[in-house]
């Protein structure tokens, strides 16, 4: 669909419009904001601290909660970038996507702006879960306070990104849900979040290797590491020896979100 009169800025607008929408959606419903939050507390006050002194050193971390620390934060922006997805499938179904469609705006400009918010939402909880990092032996000093916030940002857009590009190709709710889910739970455990990866057998390596999750979580594993008082042996959470750079893990990760951003993009601007 071509764009309206008001050129890019017309397409900014609408980019704008649609984030505040799903802006307004997560503040409408704080029950559901609760509940999301709740999961990755859990995982990292019940679960961290119940296998804390089964697992007495992790990575070289110290702490078990320590090395749970960085994957809990990809949980936590995980669950609003699955929540986008879900709305477009939702929207589509309730007849509400296709009043959006007629507007004079390119069908990118809206899913853009879907992704916004959902990236945007999921920063905001990534940064309220950051502040259990106490809990979790991490100092959270206002350098790493700053560095998690913006690798938060670029890994939600990502995993936003994505969850979009799943959405706008199925046309039920139900196989969102399961294929989704069928693919999450082994990318996440195949991360590097819950247990190092050092020493798995070469068939798992490679899906490590393959697994996008797995430079997310090193991503954000790598300035808490820095900042603990005692320097954890960090690659030892990487299943090879070779162990990439902040920055490339940072441009996989961008590149990625891109990536499956102009995908999404491309599929959504097909008439259905």
């Amino acid at each position: 669909m071509s764009p309206g009169p008001g050129g890019a800025r017309h397409e900014l607008r609408a980019v704008r419009v649609v984030w505040q929408r799903e802006m307004m959606h997560v503040l409408r419903n704080r029950g559901r904001l609760a509940l999301t939050l709740l999961q990755p507390v859990l995982y990292l006050l019940v679960v961290g601290t119940g296998l804390a002194a089964l697992v007495p050193d992790s990575a070289g971390a110290g702490d078990y909660r320590t090395y749970l620390f960085p994957g809990v934060l990809l949980m936590t922006v995980q669950m609003p970038a699955i929540g986008v997805g879900a709305s477009i499938v939702w929207d589509r179904e309730a007849g509400f996507l296709r009043e959006m469609l007629v507007a004079p705006v390119r069908r990118g400009s809206l899913l853009l702006g879907k992704c916004a918010g959902g990236a945007t939402v999921a920063t905001c909880q990534g940064v309220l879960v950051m502040a259990l990092a106490g809990t979790a032996h991490v100092p959270l000093t206002p350098g790493l306070a700053v560095a998690l916030t913006a690798e938060l940002a670029v890994v939600s857009l990502a995993l936003t990104a994505l969850t979009a590009m799943a959405a706008v190709s199925v046309s039920r709710q139900q196989t969102f849900q399961a294929g989704l889910g069928f693919a999450l739970m082994p990318m996440l455990f195949l991360s590097g979040a819950m247990f190092p990866l050092a020493g798995l057998p070469p068939w798992l390596t490679v899906l490590c290797l393959v697994n996008p999750l797995t430079y997310a979580v090193d991503l954000l594993r790598r300035p808490v590491a820095g900042h603990l008082a005692h320097a954890p042996a960090a690659p030892a959470a990487w299943p090879t020896a070779w162990h990439p750079s902040t920055a490339a893990e940072l441009a996989v990760t961008a590149a990625l979100g891109v990536t499956a951003l102009a995908l999404a993009a491309r599929r959504f601007a097909r008439p259905r």
